[in-house]
């Protein structure tokens, strides 16, 4: 038993609730662990031991990512991933599989059931407990909803119908409610009218959208069965909790309602129980705002001597990442990236806890590219019209409300789309350049994590918008899994030549403890479209040197003085991704996507 955990829960409850609920509050959540702790696994290594390691990567998908005619969208997921994972992913993020009314599953309906359109729990475990010993056991990532669920759930519909168990359970505010302090990734009104049973009209807080009514967080009941689900998701086999839209989870009148000091606590009790539990559970927090707001949620001052200190997530998004990579992408200057990854950290944050706390690193998912991450990173001007350039490569542009008006938000678009266009022409280049944007994520410190339409190489499905109605679907199409098989077994299509090299950079990865999330990085210095990463360190006596070419121009790099010298000048054609392994006694082995086939 952790004690610090322990000690930890009651603290943040009388931080959320006050002395006199949040002492009275204590008992009724211990109780809650104490009586799921038989049906929850343990942690098999020490606090202390890092969760993850070199030859760990994450997959993201939905669950019915694949359409087919028969069996459930997860037995189809299942079988293309007992063929074609062959070791590349460790993790897979299984996007919300519940019932659900709308935002792919974001609005959510029932959160402990799955959906039927993607199959059963059955399906879902097999993924963490195969039956066939020849197929690999993938630790999985769920997704807790938590800011907001569905108008059709049983909670909204008992709320409306006054049933007295849910009548604080969401946020009602007056219809002219000044709202204009408040922050949030949207445009349209922030409050929703809705009729209740006895006739009475109210206006609810929706943060996303009309359909996904935000839950009201100071009443202790809703934080108490967001925690019975954590606890029950964690029995289910989950070894990573993704906490959804979690930045604008709590509200107070007059603030912005993102980032309260109050939702920083919520994350910290979560983290409280899993240290109390000891389980094999990681908190990874989703929070698209700008960079040093993002990596708050590895642990915040929250004005509270008692939780100040007290570790938050264990995995952050980082999102800076993807359009630090998609501007370095699109206008040949790598120099932005460069600055931005200097400033990272050389080895992981330390918690109070001495767990190390990592990021999660990507660059594409089933939502945009956000651009606020990037505010203070990129000249502005510079920055616009690298958005142009992608909207004249098909992107989308979503806005987002803020005090000052609305601005853009997100960049909706395949990213291979983008970064590898057709007017690209060549296959072999398209591959090589979308590869190289994925060498730069897969070389940085962290978990790498990859989206399963840029792990197939898909394009962006244009039609998508205009069928469903909203921007973000066109990178969440459910293409028929015979086609993209089909498309894989090609050794000139582009879906074979990404798949292949993601695999080849992947496994290279895995084999090298140099890329142990652990291993120092630095960035070396460069000019233009090159990026260049040094991993390891004297004590390791061994190191990989990671160049990426994001320029359609072929570049040299002369190595720093830190470099052996008989490495360089090294030559890198455009689009090239380049690996070098050495040790005191020189090259030890090297990897580069020239040639992929």
């Amino acid at each position: 038993m952790d004690n610090t955990g322990k000690n930890g829960l009651e603290d943040t409850l009388v931080f959320l609730y006050g002395k006199e609920r949040g002492t009275a509050l204590f008992p009724r959540l211990l109780a809650l662990l104490e009586e799921k702790r038989p049906r929850l696994p343990q942690r098999n290594n020490p606090p202390g031991l890092s969760p993850i390691s070199n030859k760990d990567a994450l997959l993201i998908s939905y669950g019915d990512m694949l359409s087919g005619d028969t069996g459930t969208g997860l037995s189809r997921l299942f079988r293309f991933l007992e063929k074609r994972n062959g070791g590349t992913f460790s993790y897979l993020h299984l996007l919300p599989f519940h019932p659900y009314s709308s935002d792919d599953g974001f609005s959510v309906i029932d959160y402990r059931r799955v959906d039927e359109r993607f199959g059963s729990w059955d399906d879902l475990e097999k993924f963490g407990n195969p039956v066939s010993p020849k197929t690999e056991k993938l630790k999985l990532a769920f997704d807790l909803v938590i800011n907001h669920g569905s108008l059709q759930s049983r909670w909204f519909q008992g709320f409306l119908q006054d049933e007295e168990q849910y009548q604080s359970w969401y946020i009602t505010r007056p219809a002219d409610y000044d709202s204009h302090s408040v922050v949030r990734p949207r445009t349209h009104p922030l409050l929703t009218a809705f009729k209740k049973q006895n006739g009475e009209t109210i206006h609810v807080w929706t943060t996303f959208s009309a359909d996904q009514v935000d839950y009201d967080f100071s009443n202790p009941e809703v934080l108490l069965e967001f925690a019975r689900i954590l606890l029950e998701y964690a029995a289910r086999g989950a070894g990573i909790i993704r906490l959804d839209a979690i930045a604008y989870l709590w509200k107070e009148d007059g603030t912005p309602c993102l980032h309260h000091p109050k939702t920083h606590a919520v994350v910290k009790l979560f983290r409280a129980m899993v240290d109390y539990l000891g389980l094999p559970l990681l908190i990874l927090t989703e929070t698209n705002v700008p960079h040093e707001e993002n990596i708050s949620y590895f642990g915040s001052p929250v004005g509270n001597a008692a939780i100040d200190s007290l570790p938050e997530a264990h995995l952050v998004y980082n999102f800076a990442l993807p359009p630090l990579v998609l501007y370095a992408a699109l206008s040949g200057d790598a120099g932005p990236l460069r600055n931005w990854a200097g400033t990272l950290p050389p080895t992981p944050f330390a918690s109070s806890n001495k767990a190390a706390l990592y990021f999660l690193n990507f660059l594409a998912s089933h939502d945009g590219v956000g651009l606020t991450p990037v505010r203070g990173l990129v000249d502005e001007a510079a920055f616009a019209e690298a958005i142009e350039e992608a909207r004249r490569r098909g992107a989308l542009v979503s806005y987002k409300s803020t005090p000052e008006g609305d601005v853009p938000y997100e960049l909706n678009c395949s990213y291979a789309s983008l970064v590898a266009p057709e007017t690209m022409g060549d296959t072999g280049l398209r591959a090589r350049a979308f590869l190289a944007a994925h060498g730069v994520l897969f070389s940085l410190s962290g978990l790498p994590a990859v989206y399963f339409h840029s792990w197939i190489g898909s394009s962006a499905w244009n039609e998508g918008p205009g069928l469903l109605g909203y921007n973000r679907a066109i990178n969440r199409e459910k293409p028929a899994a015979f086609e993209v098989e089909r498309e894989l077994e090609d050794p000139e299509s582009f879906r074979f030549q990404v798949y292949q090299g993601m695999r080849r950079l992947l496994l290279f990865r895995q084999n090298e403890a140099v890329f142990h999330p652990d291993a120092a990085q630095r960035v070396l210095a460069a000019e233009g479209s090159l990026f260049v990463l040094l991993r390891g360190t004297e004590t390791e006596g061994r190191w990989a040197l990671c160049l990426e070419n994001l320029g359609s121009e072929a570049a040299v790099w002369t190595p720093p003085a830190e470099v052996p010298a008989e490495l360089g000048p090294l030559k890198l054609e455009s689009w090239e991704t380049r690996w070098l392994v050495y040790d005191k006694n020189g090259l030890v082995k090297e990897i580069s996507t020239v040639n992929l086939r």
